[in-house]
């Protein structure tokens, strides 16, 4: 088998860890009314990494936050994997958020008065789960905080804050892990750090991440990026660097500015 055709296949065999199907998002009611998404079609494959892109008030955290089922669609469906979330009562919501999803917010979120590994462990300790140590151990060596354990987390800093949501956001083995501007409370190098956890989660513990950004190079960590306008989905690149997401960026830039003239 020569490697054009293992790689269609491997392209047909990899599955949606999550996708949402004609979504529709909107928020307030006659003049008011304001369309977040606007019938998106989105497909975000298991074990990859997926960064959603737009300029602001695109629909782009919308998205995620229908996708991850922290919000509701107004219209149409969101999966995870087979499960369509809009039919789940709220109870059965919260269970697959907290048994299915892992989450990962610009807010690091972590409890003050915990230490590192109480908060890496508190989604399995909220559910009355048990901790596997072993995979515990490998959390913890992936994000290089073995020395900092004992430690609270106003004795980390904002990098090191961050590893450790997003050790909590891993803990679970979700089957994804959402990230909402994960790297906008840092600076460059410590960006650079989680950003290279998330792509280190994908490559060697096979995680599903799908992450909002508002930064090309941050993007050019992913393995795809889908990029969203006034809430539609109108573009998507595939082994993205950040050189490449910058140019898309500004192509969309200069329609916006050739459509307001002509308007």
């Amino acid at each position: 088998m020569n490697g054009t055709e293992f790689d269609l296949m491997e392209a047909v065999e990899v599955r949606p860890a999550a996708r949402v199907e004609e979504a529709v998002k909107i928020y307030g009611l006659g003049a008011t009314e304001v369309r977040a998404l606007n019938h998106v079609s989105v497909e975000f494959p298991a074990e990859r990494f997926t960064a959603i892109m737009g300029p602001s008030g695109s629909g782009k955290s919308t998205l995620l936050h229908c996708a991850a089922g922290l919000d509701s669609l107004t219209a149409g469906s969101a999966y995870l994997g087979d499960t369509e979330l809009g039919s789940l009562p709220d109870r059965k919501l919260t269970l697959l958020r907290r048994e299915r999803i892992g989450f990962v917010f610009q807010a690091f979120n972590l409890v003050p008065t915990l230490t590192v590994r109480e908060n890496i462990t508190l989604p399995l300790d909220l559910a009355g789960s048990r901790v596997d140590t072993d995979w515990l151990t490998t959390l913890i060596d992936v994000v290089g905080l073995g020395d900092r354990l004992a430690h609270r987390p106003t004795e980390l800093s904002g990098g090191q804050q961050q590893r450790v949501a997003v050790a909590r956001a891993l803990v679970s083995r979700p089957e994804v892990v959402f990230a909402d501007e994960p790297t906008g409370n840092l600076d460059s190098r410590s960006g650079a750090e989680v950003l290279g956890l998330l792509r280190r989660a994908v490559d060697e513990i096979r995680q599903s991440v799908v992450m909002v950004t508002h930064d090309p190079t941050a993007a050019g960590h992913a393995d795809q990026v889908v990029f969203l306008a006034d809430g539609k989905l109108v573009d998507t690149m595939q082994q993205p660097t950040a050189d490449r997401v910058l140019d898309r960026m500004k192509e969309f830039d200069n329609r916006v500015a050739t459509v307001g003239r002509r308007g």
